[in-house]
């Protein structure tokens, strides 16, 4: 028996919207872009009236803020001295504590996500420990430029995938795509020895980059559906559960480090991102996020006197152009 439709006022809007809606662009019903949004063009897609009556500029810039203080990650993990393990182990404690603290002020019951919802979130979890240890040492093996550069081929995996088992149809736009991140990809293996420090953080930056495809998959999907504090204190839960059996001593000198991480980068910085991932189209969203390898680029420069190499820039170059192309594929997508 079809749903009821129901009547409800958004901010910002002088009429009505009558539920369930239907999007002009996709033809996805959504049936509250409050509770529930399924609107392939990113749920609250800049296309949808109650979308548009409710975003604003504020969701853009708490991912612009989100961005920024994620872009300093590298400055500070070049300076904790401290290994990989023990540096996301003792700052997702930090995090986790803080996180659960806030929880249980604001009232867990009202928050908790749903049973069907909590085993991706525990997903998100093993796959954000994944994404995080890979580019913490890409930090330490490469170049932050090399780092934050592979990185974001992201883009271009999660097109590459899609065609590969989902069966997506691979347009020219897609094959250009992935030829030219390949070869920002040679382009930057290119100029450094075989076997070398450069080559192994190079390539850990692309397994961070194919870890990032699938949390950017996952926080798309869920966000809507899962409290923003939530998204990030389950998974800080699974990391801390997964490394305790490595841990062996702490490190007091780097204790800042973890208290900074775990309130700043792994605490506000996600609850920033994911309140700003509600009402933000995922190709804005996407655009914004390319700001972030830029950013990264300025602090090494300003506080490592790092300076990136030309084949750094130029593969670079390769790689954020074809996550470009993947934008436009998409757009191309939609509106066929």
């Amino acid at each position: 028996m079809r749903a009821a439709c129901r009547r409800r006022t958004f901010p910002g809007m002088a009429s009505r919207i009558r539920f369930p809606w239907s999007c002009p662009r996709c033809q996805s019903s959504i049936s509250s872009p409050y509770d529930d949004p399924q609107c392939r063009c990113s749920g609250l897609c800049e296309q949808c009236p109650a979308g548009r009556g409710r975003s604003g500029m504020m969701p853009s810039l708490s991912i612009l803020l989100a961005l920024l203080l994620w872009s300093s990650l590298g400055v500070i993990v070049r300076l904790a001295g401290v290994s990989e393990i023990e540096l996301i182990f003792y700052s997702s404690v930090v995090a986790a504590g803080l996180q659960g603290v806030i929880l249980t002020v604001m009232g867990w019951s009202r928050h908790a996500p749903q049973r069907g919802h909590l085993k991706y979130v525990v997903l998100l979890g093993c796959v954000g420990l994944l994404n995080t240890f890979a580019f913490y040492y890409a930090f330490r093996h490469t170049t932050i430029a090399n780092a934050v550069l592979t990185h974001y081929i992201a883009p271009v995996i999660v097109a590459f995938l899609a065609a590969l088992f989902l069966k997506e149809k691979a347009t020219r736009l897609i094959v250009a795509a992935i030829i030219l991140s390949s070869a920002g990809l040679l382009i930057m293996l290119g100029g450094v020895a075989p076997g070398g420090s450069d080559t192994a953080g190079i390539i850990a930056g692309l397994v961070s980059g194919c870890a990032y495809a699938v949390i950017i998959i996952l926080a798309r999907t869920y966000a809507p559906r899962v409290h923003p504090l939530v998204m990030t204190f389950i998974p800080n839960v699974v990391i801390v559960v997964l490394l305790a059996p490595f841990i062996r001593e702490f490190p007091l000198h780097a204790a800042w480090v973890f208290v900074l991480i775990g309130v700043v980068h792994s605490t506000a910085a996600p609850i920033l991102y994911y309140r700003g991932m509600r009402s933000v189209s995922a190709n804005k969203a996407a655009v914004l996020g390319y700001l972030e390898p830029v950013m990264a680029i300025l602090f090494s420069m300003l506080l490592l006197k790092e300076l990136p190499g030309l084949r750094s820039l130029g593969g670079g170059l390769l790689i954020i152009l074809s996550g470009y192309m993947m934008l436009r594929n998409r757009e191309e997508v939609l509106a066929g």
